[in-house]
């Protein structure tokens, strides 16, 4: 997986044209959302923006937390709804459909560790491209929609001391990404220049992706 997608040669394009992909993208594991992903995207922001003035990351963060779901798309593989490198955990959304899985049935992926060692940081079990984003910020980005570790403590052997702080980080942005989906809209157009702004301050006009 990380040799087919590390090449990043399937598309260039910005932070913003990739959110805008995500419109039409049906997420399985958040059936009580039935906005365009951009509409969620932008409230949490706004959620973020008007707690925590200080915090620009953060509100990036909400901005882009959900841009993996563009792996959903035929133009990037088109990939299923799951994934798993350790024993498959009965506290995943939608748990049944991992039979459908062929790892299920493979042996090796079926035991506590797997291939880590207990304690080994969650940062080794998935790791990121260069950025400047903070490390809390890419904790979030990663292991948002992990409900299993932030709602039922799974894969905690696997933590070090720095994913215990950023999972706390964690809980309090699931605040604003659970619960700002509402039917108040944004206006998207109004708050477009400042998020480019943002985007600009952190990353390349364009991206491989």
């Amino acid at each position: 997986m990380r040799e087919a997608y590390g090449k990043l040669d399937r598309v260039e394009m910005s932070i913003w044209e990739c959110r805008e992909l995500l419109n039409d993208v049906i997420d399985d594991s958040d059936p009580d959302l039935d906005e365009p992903q951009i509409e969620h995207l932008l409230q949490t922001a706004e959620a973020t923006r008007k707690d925590h003035p200080n915090e620009d990351w953060l509100r990036l963060t909400a901005l882009i937390h959900d841009l993996g779901k563009v792996l959903l798309r035929p133009r990037f593989g088109g990939l299923p709804q799951w994934g798993c490198c350790c024993a498959f955990d009965e506290v995943n959304v939608h748990h049944k459909y991992f039979k459908e899985n062929p790892d299920y049935y493979n042996h090796k992926y079926n035991t506590k560790n797997e291939i880590y060692s207990e304690g080994c940081g969650l940062d080794n079990v998935a790791k990121e491209n260069k950025t400047t984003l903070p490390p809390a910020a890419l904790f979030i980005i990663r292991y948002n929609s992990f409900y299993p570790l932030h709602r039922h403590g799974a894969d905690k052997h696997l933590m070090n001391e720095e994913d215990a702080q950023n999972l706390k980080l964690l809980h309090i942005f699931n605040r604003y990404d659970l619960y700002t989906k509402r039917k108040v809209r944004i206006d998207v157009e109004k708050v477009k220049p400042y998020y480019l702004s943002l985007i600009e301050k952190y990353f390349a006009a364009k991206l491989r992706w």
